[in-house]
């Protein structure tokens, strides 16, 4: 019924599509491992949640330059050229992998207007940025067949660390947490294996199409062979959080120290915590009483 989704893999690809790649893992050990792996993440998110802490939003006059409007609208003809890839080649299931998930989060983060929600899926997503890194690592551009399909492979998966860089350096509701705050990216990785060891993996099964290589390992994998899901797990919870806070602190420098590149003093020049911020606005309400004007806070947008 769904096969024009995922008829056109390319089964000449090793592991990536066929019955020796869905067969590799016995079901009863696929079993077993999506109750660990979920029952642990489940627990984990739970118990991190209350401890995730937003910002309250201030008021401020955003004066858009055009910087986000031009690249959401160049993001989404690059979303739009790869669905328009997918369906021409019939691998629609690809739009299932992360990264292309991660894509369509940083067009909303573009285009919606500031809120809470804007800055959690904002820090959500950085901590999913292990997946552009690894596709530049070991990159897997043999079942695209078309020369502009595998072209865009490198420009989406590059433009993945773009949209982050530029959201930090406009601030306001793209913030971070505090460089020793863990609870974000553990509640964010737990997200990222549920949605694997679920929505990816129950997808795969019957398409027998390696979503993610949640089927089969790769085969440039060094853990190749019957653990080769419970070690990614464990490094890759590793990986993320500690390259979530990396480029963080790549982004802070650059924008806030290294001069040829510097465009505010600080990251959190936008948003303070709630007790200097009541101040300063209080402030500004008492110099403002004789004009009657109103205390705003300017952000400008490049």
């Amino acid at each position: 019924m769904f096969e024009w989704a995922y008829s056109g893999a390319n089964k000449a690809v090793p592991r990536n599509v066929g019955p020796e790649c869905a067969y590799f893992l016995t079901p009863r050990r696929q079993i077993i491992e999506t109750i660990i792996v979920t029952s642990i993440c489940l627990y984990t998110a739970i118990k991190t949640y209350p401890k995730l802490h937003v910002p309250e939003d201030v008021n401020y006059v955003r004066s858009d330059r055009g910087g986000k409007r031009l690249l959401v609208i160049l993001l989404a003809l690059l979303w739009g050229m790869e669905i328009g890839f997918k369906f021409a080649s019939r691998t629609v299931i690809y739009l299932l992998n992360p990264c292309h998930v991660t894509t369509l989060i940083q067009i909303y983060l573009l285009a919606a207007p500031p809120s809470k929600m804007v800055t959690v899926l904002f820090r959500i997503h950085l901590n999913l940025l292990n997946g552009p890194l690894l596709a530049f690592l070991f990159p897997e551009t043999a079942s695209r067949t078309i020369f502009a399909e595998a072209a865009l492979y490198w420009i989406q998966h590059g433009m993945m660390f773009v949209i982050p860089y530029y959201l930090l350096r406009i601030g306001g509701v793209y913030n971070v947490e505090p460089l020793w705050d863990f609870n974000w990216s553990i509640f964010s990785y737990c997200l990222n294996m549920l949605y694997h060891f679920t929505v990816l993996q129950f997808i795969a099964i019957p398409a027998q199409v390696n979503l993610n290589h949640m089927l089969c390992p790769a085969i440039l994998d060094p853990f190749d062979g019957p653990w080769y899901r419970i070690a990614a797990v464990l490094h890759q919870s590793i990986l993320c959080p500690m390259l979530c806070k990396l480029f963080c602190l790549i982004s802070e420098f650059c924008l806030t120290k290294f001069p040829p590149t510097k465009v505010k003093p600080n990251m959190k020049d936008q948003l303070q915590d709630p007790i200097s911020d009541f101040l300063l606005l209080s402030t500004k309400k008492t110099e403002c009483q004789g004009t009657g004007d109103q205390p705003t806070k300017t952000q400008h947008v490049d």
